[in-house]
C-alpha cells in the first residue's frame, strides 16, 4: 500500500513539473486555442521573440476619437503568449479621447509618456475617482470597471498602457448603446435619454434601429 502511494505522488509530481516551462513562444501558423497559441519549439525561439518594436511609432489619430490605440498582444508580439499579460500604446490628439469603456477580463495600467491625460474610472459603488496624470506618472483600472482617458491640452498626448491578461476584452459604452441595430425605443426606455438624441448618436456612430 505504501509503494502504491510513493508510486501516485511521484506521478503527480512529474505531471506537475512537465507541464512548468519557463515560456511559450506563440506558433502564430497554428490555431489558438482557450489557453494560447501552441508553442514553438524550444530549439526554433529566439531572443526577437521576447522583443517588440511596434509600440515607438505614434498611432494615427485621424478618426472620430482622435485617438488611436496600437496593440501589443500575442498576435503582435508572440514572446507574450501563455504569461498572463498584453500591452498597448496610446496616442491622443489635443481633445482626443479614449471613451467610456470596460476590460471585462484585465485590470489595466496606464504609463504617461508624453503630454496630459485626465483618466478616471468609476467603481461599482459609482463613486468616481479622476486624475490629470503627467509624463511619468502611473495609474491602474481595476478590472471590469468603466474608465476613460481625454487629453485636454493643446499638445499631442501618449500612453503606455498593460494589461493582466493575455485577452483584456474591450467594450465601449458608447457603441454597445449607439453602434449597433439595438432599437431606438428600447435605448430609450433604458436611459435618460430622448429618441432625438439616440437617432442622431446612432447615426454618428453607424448605428440603426
Amino acid at each position: 500500500m505504501m509503494m502504491r502511494i510513493i508510486f501516485l505522488l511521484s506521478l503527480l509530481f512529474a505531471l506537475s513539473n512537465a507541464s512548468v516551462q519557463d515560456f511559450c513562444v506563440a506558433n502564430l501558423k497554428r490555431a489558438e486555442t482557450p489557453a494560447g497559441y501552441p508553442c514553438i519549439r524550444p530549439m526554433h525561439v529566439k531572443a526577437s521573440d521576447f522583443v517588440f518594436s511596434g509600440l515607438g511609432t505614434p498611432g494615427n489619430t485621424t478618426n472620430i476619437i482622435s485617438a488611436a490605440v496600437t496593440p501589443g498582444f500575442v498576435g503582435q508580439f508572440p514572446g507574450l503568449n501563455g504569461l498572463g499579460l498584453s500591452t498597448a500604446r496610446l496616442d491622443l490628439a489635443p481633445k482626443g479621447v479614449i471613451p467610456m469603456h470596460t476590460h471585462p477580463g484585465a485590470s489595466e495600467v496606464l504609463f504617461v509618456l508624453d503630454g496630459y491625460i485626465t483618466a478616471g474610472f468609476v467603481s461599482s459603488a459609482n463613486a468616481v475617482y479622476v486624475q490629470t496624470l503627467k509624463p511619468g506618472q502611473v495609474m491602474v483600472f481595476p478590472q471590469g470597471l468603466l474608465h476613460f482617458q481625454i487629453n485636454q491640452g493643446k499638445a499631442k498626448a501618449a500612453a503606455f498602457v498593460t494589461f493582466s491578461s493575455a485577452n483584456p476584452g474591450l467594450q465601449i459604452l458608447d457603441f454597445a448603446l449607439f453602434a449597433n441595430n439595438l432599437p431606438t425605443d428600447l435605448v430609450v426606455g433604458t436611459t435618460f435619454l430622448d429618441a432625438t438624441t439616440v437617432k442622431k448618436l446612432k447615426g454618428v456612430l453607424g448605428g440603426t434601429g
